[in-house]
């Protein structure tokens, strides 16, 4: 009788959901949990304590850069492990701050654990251990982060209100968390299959792949770093960065401002979390199945809908809220499962390390400017309303500018795939 054999691709699949499920879930999707009682505990203004996201984002932005370097050199398990034993660093040393200087050095470590435990290494090694249904395969991955923060927003919300100095407590509860994570990976993680032939292709015999989620030969960097058309996509991908992340992570603050209960805002983080998951795998799966153009543009409207709709959210606003918290979930896969999806579909397989590290380095800058620029408004004008609807609008118009760039970027896909079946 025949044994089964094990397909280790699903062991790593399923250590890569553990990295996102702890790295994104609880060290990132909760801190707009810990906005409002940590500045209010040691008296620091918010725009002071958001430059700690500000050192996170722009460490992140600069590694990602050096990204395919750094995985050519030292491999995937290497950047994963050390970057969740740099997580749960930074979750100690949260801990234990009680001046901005010490969020900073935190914020910093912050930025090193996330650069090599987020998108850009996992959608790295998803494409060296599967090459069908990629999209959809990164999706349920990725959607760990929405399943994540539901949890942790249950665990940590009573911890950090159990007490004045009950964020110190959350900060080492997550800590806790990363830290078995870290195990489970030293010991189960492998950088690639046995093998694994150093290319994307696909595999002959296989089922052909449909042309709207198709896996191409590419364009050089050298080529594509000349065409103003890639810049203005960094620009897009910037400013996307820049209002989805920073109006997601100031939303439970501003819900307490304008009245909303503790209790309510924490259920209301989790209906976001779920609501993400849910957004990541649907982002995935819509992309194998009816491609990039109508998937990014459905994704960007939905950033402008709910950013308009938090801007009306008051102290009775129970429904909006809610209704914010489940439209900004669909809205941010733009910055997470979208970012290799855009490398791989609009510029090919040749170059996709490179662009998708430059990908994902932009979008963090994205995170890091915007985050301060939108508390210093709160900071002068006492609310997060203008600035949402800016963001609204900002939203829009990068929404019409990709889609003009996704039509140059397929026509020149079309003439290169043309070319080499005709050569072949």
């Amino acid at each position: 009788m025949k044994t089964r054999k094990l397909d280790y691709r699903w062991v790593v699949a399923a250590v890569c959901f553990l990295i996102i499920f702890t790295a994104l879930g609880f060290c990132s999707s909760t801190k707009s949990l810990f906005l409002k009682p940590v500045t209010d505990k040691l008296e620091i203004s918010r725009s002071l304590f958001s430059i700690t996201d500000s050192i996170r984002h722009v460490t992140n932005a600069v590694l990602s850069l050096f990204f395919g370097s750094l995985v050519m050199k030292f491999g995937t398990k290497k950047l994963a492990c050390t970057g969740l034993l740099c997580l749960c660093t930074a979750m100690t040393i949260y801990s234990f701050a009680s001046s901005i200087g010490v969020f900073y050095v935190g914020g910093f470590f912050l930025g090193v654990g996330m650069s090599w435990t987020g998108t850009s290494l996992i959608g790295y090694v998803i494409g060296k251990w599967f090459k069908e249904n990629r999209g959809t395969v990164m999706g349920v991955i990725l959607a760990a982060n929405g399943l994540g923060g539901a949890v942790s927003a249950q665990i940590v919300s009573p911890i950090i209100h159990s007490g004045a100095d009950g964020f110190r407590s959350a900060y080492r509860t997550i800590a806790l968390c990363v830290f078995i994570v870290f195990v489970v990976a030293l010991i189960l993680f492998k950088d690639q299959p046995k093998d694994y032939a150093g290319t994307n292709e696909k595999p002959s015999g296989r089922k052909k792949q449909p042309k709207r989620a198709q896996v191409w030969t590419g364009v050089d960097f050298s080529d594509v770093r000349t065409k103003p058309y890639f810049w203005l996509l960094l620009v897009c991908i910037f400013v996307g960065g820049a209002a989805t992340n920073t109006i997601s992570s100031v939303s439970s603050a501003h819900f307490g401002d304008v009245g909303l209960d503790t209790a309510f805002i924490a259920t209301a983080l989790s209906l976001h979390s779920l609501a993400l998951t849910v957004s990541k795998i649907a982002a995935g799966f819509c992309y194998d199945k009816i491609g990039l153009r109508f998937t990014s543009l459905t994704i960007y409207l939905i950033g402008v809908v709910s950013m308009f709709m938090l801007a009306f959210v008051g102290p009775t606003s129970f429904g909006l809220a809610s209704a914010f918290q489940i439209l900004i979930s669909f809205a941010l896969p733009i910055n997470t499962i979208m970012l290799p999806l855009y490398a791989a579909d609009m510029f090919g397989e040749k170059s996709y390390v490179k662009i998708m590290g430059m990908f994902v380095a932009v979008c963090t800058a994205g995170y890091a400017v915007g985050t301060p620029f939108t508390n210093l408004i709160f900071d002068l004008t006492g609310t997060y309303r203008n600035v949402s609807i800016v963001y609204g609008v900002l939203m829009l118009i990068i929404a019409t500018v990709f889609q003009m760039i996704l039509t140059k970027t397929n026509r020149i896909k079309a003439e290169i795939i043309a070319r080499e079946q005709a050569e072949n």
